[in-house]
Order: structure tokens, then sequence, then C-alpha cells
């Protein structure tokens, strides 16, 4: 077995009893009305952070490059058009990534 697989079962085997210990740790009860509100916010920072950091960093840096005309494109489209649907924002934003890497546009 290959160092690789080793980290992959134990982050899996982690998950797994970190997704346990909720219901163990608070024995039915429901959770406390601040923290609710924190775990609402989690998600769409996790998100926004995750894109934020896959979209201008590389290498160590920043960098603005296609992906940040890709990301804008979809900006753009969901939030003049509120009911696209997600897949075509997803679809719009990499073909206006890969026209700008066809053109050269990018850093």
């Amino acid at each position: 077995m290959t160092e690789g697989w080793v980290v992959v079962g134990l982050v899996g085997g982690l998950t797994v009893a970190f997704k346990a210990l909720g219901p163990v740790v608070l024995g039915g009860r429901p959770l406390p009305p601040a923290l609710t509100g924190a775990l609402a916010l989690l998600a769409p920072a996790v998100l926004a952070a995750l894109l934020v950091t896959q979209t201008f960093g590389a290498e160590g840096g920043l960098v603005l490059d296609e992906r940040a005309l890709g990301v804008g494109a979809a900006a753009v489209v969901a939030l003049t058009w509120r009911r696209a649907p997600t897949l075509l924002v997803i679809a719009l934003a990499a073909a206006v990534t890969a026209v700008a890497r066809l053109l050269g546009l990018g850093g």
C-alpha cells in the first residue's frame, strides 16, 4: 500500500469519526442557537475560500489570469439571471476561461 492510500484511508476514517462525534456528544439534544447560526455560515465561507484560492492563487502567490475572467463571467450571469441553472453557469465559466486561454488574454 502506498503512502497516498494510507493518507486517503486515514482522512476517510477521521471524517467518519468526526461525523459520528456530533450525535454521540449531543445525545439527541438540539444544537445551541449560537452554534446553529455559525454552522449555517460555515458552508458558504468554505466555498468562498475555495473559490478565491483556486481562482487567484498559484505558485505561492496571487495571480490574475484566465480563471478570473471565467469566474467573473459566471458571477455576472449568476447575479443578473438569478434562475440560471448551475450547470449553465459552470459551462459558461469554463468556456470563457478556455477562450481566454486560446486567445492568450491571461497573465
